[in-house]
């Protein structure tokens, strides 16, 4: 089984990876022939992803985000999940191309981490419910705040578009200012609470299993640190009024923070130790 997962995971980089460039080849000439079947391919790298995860799951017997690399694949599959649900309900161009940008390179750093199967025997010890519950809600809020930066990102696209008087068809297939702003705003809306629940179900979970925990952690401070950013920004616009590039260019700035939290700051830390 172990061979066969190899495969299958192998397999899916290279879809994702020409998917991946079909989009940035209709970004670039505005192609809808290479878009169809960019989304096409990033279908079926979604049936591979959910594959790979339930043959994981028959593997381990347990849901796949106690270690960091389990971590990133269960990332990856929520942003490809979340832009192709985005993309058929809302039709929001370029979304899918610049939110799998971010998955890809998830991907790619976790087939080329050094260890990407085998999970810990602390690992396997600490396994929970309230554990399993705490992780994937933290994952899923870093999901809905990756959105959030992409929607930030096209509006900051859009924006430029509209400041230089460049009328082309990049221009007319992205959304419009309001509805970039307002759909980043809302992703955050629910990441905030989201995260909020995770951090609460995280703390009960380590005053059971982990008497003595230092709360100086540097991930559980940083977690906070991201908590706290992403609360200012739902916060600016309806307490300082705050509105357009701005608000944008705040949301981009909380996002450096996630990736800083959890690519950096988690190394550190030694409160996290199973998840590494």
């Amino acid at each position: 089984m172990f061979d066969n997962m190899t495969r299958l995971h192998e397999l899916t980089v290279i879809v994702y990876a020409f998917s991946v460039l079909l989009y940035f080849f209709d970004f670039i000439h505005h192609n809808r022939k290479a878009n169809r079947v960019a989304f096409w391919l990033l279908a079926f790298v979604w049936i591979l992803q959910t594959a790979f995860l339930f043959f994981y799951m028959m593997k381990t017997g347990r849901f796949p985000v106690l270690t960091i690399f389990e971590g990133l694949y269960f990332y990856a599959w929520v942003l490809v999940t979340l832009s192709l649900g985005i993309n058929r309900l809302l039709r929001v161009d370029f979304i899918v191309f610049f939110t799998n940008i971010l998955g890809f390179i998830v991907m790619v750093i976790h087939t080329f981490a050094p260890v990407q199967y085998g999970s810990s025997i602390i690992g396997k010890r600490l396994v929970s419910e309230l554990l399993l519950i705490h992780i994937t809600m933290a994952i899923l809020s870093y999901a809905a705040f990756s959105i959030s930066f992409v929607f930030s990102l096209l509006y900051l696209i859009q924006y430029d578009l509209l400041k230089k008087k460049q009328w082309g068809k990049r221009l007319m297939r992205l959304a419009d200012l309001k509805k970039l702003e307002n759909l980043s705003y809302i992703l955050a809306v629910i990441g905030v609470p989201m995260l909020m629940l995770s951090l609460i179900l995280g703390m009960q979970w380590a005053l059971l299993k982990v008497p003595g925990m230092s709360w100086y952690d540097s991930k559980v401070v940083g977690s906070f640190i991201v908590l706290t950013a992403y609360s200012i920004y739902l916060y600016l616009p309806i307490g300082r009024n705050l509105t357009g590039k701005s608000l944008a260019l705040w949301n981009i700035g909380s996002f450096l923070i996630v990736l800083i939290n959890f690519f950096l700051i988690g190394q550190l830390s030694s409160f996290h130790f199973w998840y590494s």
